[in-house]
């Protein structure tokens, strides 16, 4: 029996993940997962200094001529003072002098031999760098379960972190059915077309970040393809295209019931892509997805990037839509939720004329899609648009446009 859309992704939600990590060095751990909560180490800055060059003074002296005791560089530590009558000429990033009320930039005095006229207009604290008001010890920097992005990497660093613990990368397999099926690099026979599937759906998770291995394209053979499930049951993750329908070739799902996958759900009330199945075997999910390429590729975004994003660890594994208005009208025949793909231009959502279940051009023009709700006949409003970059959320959101 077919279940709803999002009955199908609270499957998914509800499944447990295994949560393996091994520690990275710093540098190597761009868009990985972090495994551990970071906290600062120390007060950022950790000193007072100085936010320019500039001379340190006193409010007392605005206005008045001064005398310039001493230059502070970058990186000295000796003690030295601001007083009244008295500055101190500091540069960008050194260390702040006792007594120091602000620092006046270098362009703002009027310079007179060995002392400088200071500005009428002085305010407290002008120019300078507090210890801690950028970062504070025991402020957090980095959650478990955050993807780690060059700025999140750059706070690791400031805090003097050199190794990351991070989950490790899910580990995914792949391969295609289809005894005419030939990949880009085989001769192209009369019967045969290549197989697209395969070079999208193995870019696109190395993408989202995960290790994946393609075996091979088996024939429609039942006990081919069940040695060909065989090698991939050490891998967290296997994906199929092909061979979930009801045609007499198609052995994929009667491969994988003889080697004793327990199946969470077999068919899901969308177009395209009903056949959509999900289950496990062992310690490894499975997930078939459609042949025909669009019917693919869609049902790839709504469940197996969710699935991957579990798999990562990720603490916003799930879909985040953006509002969007539709551009012109849909129709719709009620019945299924129907996936739409198209091209949000940041205002506007332009959905793809051609887009039927077999195209493969179609997700090369699109960066997103939209799913209609299943008891909608017309839709001319304000759309829920899924984009394909990397945008989600912490909890499971709406995600059908009604």
């Amino acid at each position: 029996m077919a279940i709803l859309l999002m009955e199908a992704l609270r499957i998914i939600e509800r499944v447990p993940i295994p949560k393996r990590s091994e520690i990275l060095p710093l540098e190597e751990a761009l868009n990985r997962v972090a495994a551990t909560t970071y906290t600062a180490r120390h007060n950022l800055p950790n000193f007072d200094n100085s936010a320019m060059d500039g001379y340190a003074v006193t409010l007392e002296d605005r206005g008045k001529r001064v005398q310039v005791a001493a230059t502070l560089l970058a990186g000295e530590s000796r003690e030295v003072q601001v007083q009244k009558g008295v500055a101190v000429k500091v540069m960008t990033g050194s260390k702040l002098p006792k007594g120091c009320e602000a620092v006046v930039p270098i362009e703002d005095v009027e310079y007179h031999g060995e002392q400088i006229v200071l500005p009428k207009e002085i305010r407290a604290g002008a120019n300078m760098r507090l210890a801690g008001e950028d970062i504070e010890i025991g402020e957090s920097l980095v959650e478990e379960g955050d993807t780690l992005t060059p700025f999140k990497l750059s706070l690791l660093a400031s805090q003097g972190y050199s190794y990351i613990r991070v989950y490790r990368r899910p580990q995914v397999v792949l391969f295609a059915t289809g005894s005419e099926l030939k990949m880009h690099y085989e001769r192209l026979e009369s019967s045969s077309i290549y197989n697209s599937n395969t070079p999208s759906l193995l870019t696109r998770l190395r993408e989202l970040g995960a290790d994946v291995h393609f075996l091979h394209t088996p024939t429609d053979d039942l006990e081919t393809i069940k040695e060909t499930i065989k090698e991939g049951l050490e891998s967290d993750l296997i994906i199929t295209t092909g061979g979930v329908s009801v045609g007499d070739a198609d052995h994929t799902k009667e491969a994988f019931k003889e080697l004793g996958m327990e199946i969470f759900f077999s068919k899901i009330e969308i177009k395209p892509g009903k056949p959509t199945t999900f289950g496990q075997i062992g310690r490894s999910y499975i997930l078939n997805l459609p042949g025909n390429p669009l019917a693919a590729q869609l049902n790839f975004e709504i469940f197996g990037r969710f699935l991957i994003n579990r798999l990562k660890g990720s603490n916003r594994p799930y879909h985040r839509p953006i509002r969007a208005l539709l551009q012109g009208k849909i129709q719709n025949r009620p019945g299924r939720d129907t996936v739409i793909p198209g091209h949000f231009d940041g205002l506007y959502f332009h959905p793809i004329e051609r887009r039927a279940p077999g195209m493969v051009s179609t997700m090369a023009r699109a960066n997103g899609f939209i799913i209609v709700d299943r008891e909608v006949k017309e839709l001319k409003r304000e759309v829920s648009f899924i984009p394909l970059w990397e945008f989600s959320s912490g909890k499971m959101e709406e995600i059908i446009s009604r």
